[in-house]
């Protein structure tokens, strides 16, 4: 399991939660499962990304939690999550399935985000059942469907072979990336965040990606390498906003242009200038808005309800 060494003062330190669970997934994992704020209240289920944890939501957990009921988990191997030996988009959509049935009752909609493989988690459930059930509406975040390395920005050359060659040896090192130094601080932000980002930032980033345990990031580093989601974009059928960073490096814009055309149901792309790939913490307060205005929009209880 990760070390858990994120921030414990300031805005991205992980609040505590009403009620923790585990979530059983399909093939026995055990998931860590977080659920903050009032029963009752309108839902919001958040994915993190790859080499995060719930704690990477700590500023949208903060302000959602107030009306909303904010349901936030650890991927496999992940955060509190125990490793396991399955990894894939499978396993990605059979957890969130997990997640959906121990958290909300029969028909109970909910606003669903994923940032970068959380939003891939969101793609490759699409068509499950348990999915179609709950999802009132999605919020994808820095993220894509496919060409994931291909695409990537994170070695400064020319888009090609050589570039597709350094870059999958960059984000599959199986190197240990030991405690966060300030030169650590410095690759995390050129790799992940805009130039603008704030040393608090920067630090929260670093100490939640810091704690991935070097076999899960090679692990899910293989899955990403070949991730091919397009299908489940086509049938992502429920209203999907798209949001991502101008300057961001590991899913560039091309990426959210892509699921943009490609969505059945888009309600939107914002683009944020100048920022990474770490936009709910870049940009905290924007992405809790956009996840208020799907669910006043989609997701609202209704009176009497």
């Amino acid at each position: 399991m990760s070390r858990l060494t994120h921030v414990a003062q300031g805005p991205y330190a992980p609040p505590a939660p009403a009620r923790e669970l585990t979530a059983v997934s399909a093939d026995g994992a055990r998931l860590h499962v977080e659920v903050h704020g009032r029963e009752g209240a309108p839902a919001v289920v958040l994915a993190h990304g790859w080499t995060c944890s719930t704690a990477f939501w700590a500023a949208q957990i903060r302000d959602l939690a107030v009306d909303h009921r904010v349901i936030a988990y650890d991927q496999r191997g992940h955060g509190r999550s125990p490793v396991s030996d399955a990894c894939g988009t499978d396993a990605l959509a059979d957890d969130l399935e997990a997640v959906l049935a121990a958290t909300l009752a029969p028909g109970e909609k909910a606003v669903l985000a994923g940032h970068s493989m959380g939003g891939m988690t969101l793609m490759a459930a699409s068509a499950r059942s348990r999915f179609r059930e709950h999802a009132a509406a999605v919020l994808l975040c820095s993220t894509g469907s496919s060409r994931l390395v291909a695409e990537s920005r994170v070695v400064p050359i020319p888009a090609g072979r050589l570039r597709t060659r350094l870059t999958k040896s960059v984000l599959g090192s199986r190197a240990p990336l030991g405690p966060v130094t300030p030169l650590a601080r410095r690759i995390l932000k050129y790799a992940t965040m805009g130039a603008g980002s704030s040393p608090v930032m920067i630090e929260a980033c670093a100490r939640i990606v810091h704690a991935c345990p070097r076999r899960v990031r090679y692990a899910w580093s293989v899955v990403l390498d070949v991730l091919d989601l397009d299908d489940g974009v086509r049938q992502l059928a429920v209203p999907t906003a798209v949001l991502v960073g101008t300057a961001d490096r590991m899913t560039p814009p091309v990426h959210a242009r892509s699921l943009v055309a490609t969505l059945p149901n888009c309600v939107g792309i914002t683009e944020l200038a100048g920022l990474g790939h770490m936009t709910p913490v870049e940009a905290p307060e924007l992405v809790s808005s956009r996840i208020r205005e799907l669910v006043t929009t989609y997701a609202q209880i209704k009176e009497g309800a």
